[in-house]
């Protein structure tokens, strides 16, 4: 049976971009200046596809191999946006990551002052695949809010609203705690359009203080301190994207168990029969 060509082909600026040289964006500009070739043959445009047998070529260079799928959980703080660089100079999720993080994109985006969990990955396929409402994913946040929390307010979200013209679908609000005039509130949505939450707040008249988003789909904020980057092991990671990874996505390879270093391995003594009147056995994890 013939391969399915949409299984192993993929447009020529993805695949500069999963091998790390540089973003789709600029690669398509590499594109339009003329430095690249594929099979020898410089191309112009970037409405191109190209499978697993076409060598491709960077100012004659070859292009290194695809990089695994990658994906990691990092801990936004308040104060910082989710972009790449800032024109105004604030900071950015990027600046708080470590010196040997790979070039990672931002699935979705959370607001300037909204901290909490943000996904990361090296594949932009994947990142356009997450941050889609199609895909279902619901977004979970807690919410201090200042104001009268009315619960049949925070009830009646759950069948959609429109503020100022902008349709937003349904999401649930459910009062966690209230001391006095301030509260704190669980909130799950689906959409997360912009500046949604502050928004819907609003316009029940209360005012968004502090908001935090704890799980983005099947993935935890947990106990990740902020500004903290942790990587979602390969295993996990084919667990809970399954069929929404990339076709073309390679995972990387499941690490090796860890040798005891400094120490000698024991031979296990030979089990004697049992004296007497035998007693329970304790349940040992399998090895």
């Amino acid at each position: 049976m013939a391969e399915n060509p949409t299984r192993t082909s993929e447009r020529i600026a993805r695949r500069i971009a999963r091998a790390g040289v540089c973003s789709r964006r600029d690669a398509e500009k590499l594109i339009d200046a003329g430095r690249v070739a594929v099979n020898g043959t410089r191309i112009s445009s970037p409405a191109l596809n190209v499978g697993p047998g076409d060598a491709v070529t960077i100012d004659g260079t070859p292009l290194p191999a695809a990089e695994p799928v990658r994906l990691w959980r990092h801990h936004k703080q308040r104060g910082r946006i989710t972009a790449a660089r800032d024109p105004r100079g604030r900071p950015t999720v990027f600046s708080d990551l470590p010196d040997d993080m790979p070039r990672t994109i931002a699935i979705g985006r959370l607001d300037y002052n909204t901290e909490g969990l943000i996904l990361l990955t090296n594949d932009g396929a994947l990142a356009r695949t997450l941050e889609l409402p199609a895909t279902g994913w619901v977004r979970r946040y807690r919410v201090r809010v200042h104001g009268r929390v009315e619960e049949q307010a925070l009830a009646a979200l759950a069948k959609g609203t429109t503020v100022e013209g902008v349709r937003y679908g349904p999401v649930q609000a459910e009062l966690e705690r209230k001391t006095g005039t301030n509260a704190w509130l669980r909130v799950a949505l689906t959409e997360g359009k912009n500046r949604e939450i502050r928004k819907l707040m609003n316009r029940l008249g209360l005012d968004v203080t502090r908001l935090i988003r704890v799980s983005f789909g099947p993935f935890q904020l947990g106990r990740l301190q902020p500004g903290a980057c942790e990587e979602v092991p390969a295993k996990s990671l084919q667990e809970q994207l399954g069929r929404m990874l990339p076709n073309s996505a390679a995972l990387p390879r499941p690490e090796a168990p860890k040798a005891n270093k400094g120490r000698a391995v024991k031979k296990a003594k030979p089990t004697k029969p049992p004296r007497g009147k035998p007693r329970h056995a304790r349940h040992r994890r399998p090895t």
